[in-house]
């Protein structure tokens, strides 16, 4: 195994353009830092320097060697840099967005305790359903829920929670239109539906129990189809129709009486929450401790029950 050390010492040797100089610079005697760069040339087998009484040059070995110690020193101060930022107290703006449900209905509770933690972190939030260009617009942080995998991109992906989607109605539609037993049954009912590009207006439903999925047209033309989950779900309570809406966002309204499960062997979709980061290497200490933060609080906040 290499030292790192000897690759340190390398590439002074080379940056300066001689032993001498770089020896001031890393503060160590000359005669040291000769032996070190001869032991690391002894180590792999080959000649990195060519040395003459006037100038030290690198052999074709030593740029390709160099060229691997630049990417390794950097990699490893990145790494020193990571840890030592996590012994700060974090401080700073963390800039991050998200879609509305999520700010609305899983994060501001979070959020709060977030800040009582951190009193020195300023959050600046961008809500929009429009998925936001991180690295251009300079977000630390997206948050973003989606159904299916996310498009391949030199962003750092982090888990935060899975969210199943349910159908709910309110007690007294189900008594005034009678309640579903079987999937099939939706076609009858009032649908208010999140609204899904180029697709048709439809229920499709998952399973629970087995490996199963149904889609079920409507025979009417939907009450509603829209993106807000808030109108969605106010429009529910109010008794007219049925909804798929993520479990977290109904969670109390079920618990109070105010809404009900609809086939509850079944769910409407499957969903995750991903943060998306620039870098690992980037982030600063605000902004690794608010992804943290989330991490530990986003299962438990989008729980369905």
């Amino acid at each position: 195994m290499l030292d790192l050390n000897d690759f340190r010492y390398f590439v002074q040797v080379v940056d300066r353009g001689g032993f001498t100089a770089a020896a001031g610079a890393l503060k160590v005697p000359t005669s040291t830092l000769s032996y070190r760069v001869q032991q690391l040339e002894k180590e792999l087998g080959i000649a990195l320097l060519a040395r003459t009484s006037r100038a030290v040059t690198m052999t074709d070995a030593g740029r390709e060697f160099y060229k691997h110690a630049i990417a390794m020193l950097e990699r490893a101060d990145e790494a020193e840099m990571s840890v030592r930022q996590r012994q700060l107290e974090p401080a700073g703006v963390v800039r991050y967005t998200t879609a509305p449900a999520i700010a609305q209905f899983a994060m501001p509770d979070m959020l709060n305790d977030f800040l009582r933690k951190y009193p020195k972190v300023t959050l600046i939030q961008h809500v929009s359903q429009q998925f936001a260009d991180i690295v251009t617009d300079r977000y630390d942080i997206a948050i973003r829920g989606h159904s299916g995998p996310l498009p391949d991109s030199n962003l750092v992906k982090r888990a935060l929670a899975e969210v199943p989607w349910f159908l709910f109605a309110a007690p007294a539609y189900l008594k005034e239109h009678g309640e579903p037993s079987q999937p099939t049954d939706l076609a009858t009912h009032a649908g208010l539906l999140v609204e899904h590009s180029n697709l048709e207006p439809r229920w499709q439903l998952f399973s629970i129990k087995e490996d199963v999925t149904i889609e079920v047209a409507l025979e009417a033309a939907p009450r509603i189809v829209g993106t807000c989950f808030h109108t969605l779900r106010n429009s529910t309570l109010a008794g007219l129709g049925i909804v798929a809406l993520p479990g977290y966002i109904c969670r109390d309204e079920v618990r109070s009486g105010l809404l009900k499960r609809v086939l509850p062997d079944w769910i409407a979709a499957h969903s995750s929450i991903t943060a998306l980061m620039p870098n690992r290497g980037g982030m600063s200490a605000a902004a690794r401790a608010f992804v943290d933060h989330i991490t530990a609080a986003f299962p438990a906040a989008v729980a369905p029950g």
